[in-house]
């Protein structure tokens, strides 16, 4: 039982601490709002369990997040999520290039797209190198992060930091701040037809 108590004391510990972020959180609505609302993209992206969490996240934009609210589908797309793509662009391209190469095919000019990638170390060479593309071609980029935010820190436009060493907390709380993003989004596209 003191194990479990401690990990639930640590949870807790972690959720509070996002209050810290409120300014972020309320700029990160705002930015996606906008670019959903004016029928821009936003691109997801992640490794292992962060990839689930992006598919997951994509899933509930394309679909809908309320089941009581019937509303039309919005284009967050999750990068690597074609296993054909995936092995391909893998073993052509090397693992490192499955999200920048992914954004480069899907990313317009004339758009004013956004990326959001999910990372627990912010070090992993696909996440870095599709926040170099963002960068070069001109996209937003939030990145939820932990383990002190790694590399991927500095290459983000707005990032939230998960104080953990965690990763399993870490991406706990990485969803608990999106679905609340994704609610609060959700709400004023919804507020707006």
């Amino acid at each position: 039982m003191t194990n479990l108590r401690k990990h639930i004391g640590n949870s807790i510990k972690l959720r509070k601490n996002i209050i810290n972020f409120s300014e972020d959180i309320n700029l990160i609505i705002e930015k996606i709002y906008k670019c959903l609302k004016d029928n821009n993209k936003v691109f997801i992206c992640g490794n292992g369990g962060s990839a689930a969490d992006a598919q997951h996240i994509s899933a509930e934009f394309l679909v809908r997040l309320n089941p009581k609210k019937n509303r039309k589908s919005y284009p967050i797309i999750c990068l690597g999520n074609d296993m054909t793509y995936l092995t391909a662009c893998g073993n052509d391209y090397g693992f490192d290039k499955i999200f920048s190469r992914h954004l480069s095919g899907l990313n317009k000019e004339d758009e004013d797209n956004i990326l959001i990638c999910l990372s627990t170390s912010g070090n992993s060479k696909n996440i870095i190198n599709v926040l170099k593309k963002a960068k070069s071609e001109k996209i937003f980029s939030i990145s939820f992060l932990g383990k002190g935010g790694g590399k991927a820190k500095k290459m983000s436009s707005k990032c939230i930091i998960i104080s953990s060493t965690n990763t399993a907390l870490i991406q706990e709380e990485h969803m608990f701040i999106a679905h609340y993003i994704l609610n609060s989004v959700e709400k004023k596209l919804l507020s707006k037809i």
